[in-house]
């Protein structure tokens, strides 16, 4: 045997002693829906029972535990929920303090606001953040991803200014009902209506053409 043939079964040998690299770890969708949802659903009922605050305790616990057993299945946890759970933290901890709802109220428009600017912001600099965000679910070229980032980027802007004109002129029961059925069914409608241009810019993985010989 030469030199190359014997170096070649080498680097063979030591390619076949590799472990695959492990995919990662995802929530399953069923899971995935009631860690998203399950939260909102809380939030809801402990405000038909015991008012706001009851209502908001349950959220901030909701969404805690929503983010623990995300992290124990899967070792990592999406930035938009982790954001997501931090205004909460803050914005919930300032309700119980003050003793003001205005403060949960509040959150909702910061958040949306947050999340348009951080979309924006980043395009300015050249950067696509909705890849992260959709957690690698959608491959698209980048027309694509700056087209849809565009949109959303309204989008979440529309919420924050919707979010306002309804805390200011509904009752906080009239409120909560909005956060739970109106924003969610409006995030769910917008998003159908973008597949059509993600489909226009997916990006499909190429076919296998390679021949087996034996």
């Amino acid at each position: 045997m030469t030199q190359d043939s014997a170096l070649n079964e080498e680097n063979k040998n030591t390619n076949a002693a590799k472990p695959a690299p492990e995919r990662p770890k995802r929530v399953n969708t069923g899971l995935k829906l009631v860690l998203e949802f399950g939260p909102l659903a809380l939030f809801f009922v402990a405000n038909q029972k015991f008012g706001i605050y009851a209502a908001t305790g349950a959220l901030m616990v909701g969404v805690l535990a929503a983010l623990g057993v995300a992290w124990s299945i899967t070792r990592r946890l999406p930035m938009m929920p982790v954001v997501t759970a931090v205004l909460l933290l803050i914005f919930g901890g300032l309700t119980f303090l003050l003793q003001d709802e205005t403060f949960i109220k509040m959150k909702v428009t910061i958040l949306y606001t947050l999340f348009g600017g951080a979309l924006l912001g980043a395009l300015w600099f050249d950067r696509l953040l909705l890849p992260i965000v959709f957690d690698s679910a959608f491959h698209l070229d980048d027309a694509g991803w700056r087209k849809l980032t565009w949109r959303w980027s309204f989008f979440f802007f529309f919420l924050a200014v919707l979010n306002e004109v309804v805390r200011r002129f509904v009752t906080t029961d009239v409120w909560v009902n909005f956060k739970v059925f109106g924003i969610l069914p409006l995030t769910l409608l917008f998003a159908m209506t973008q597949l059509p241009l993600m489909m226009r810019h997916e990006i499909k993985p190429e076919e296998d053409t390679s021949e087996t010989h034996f």
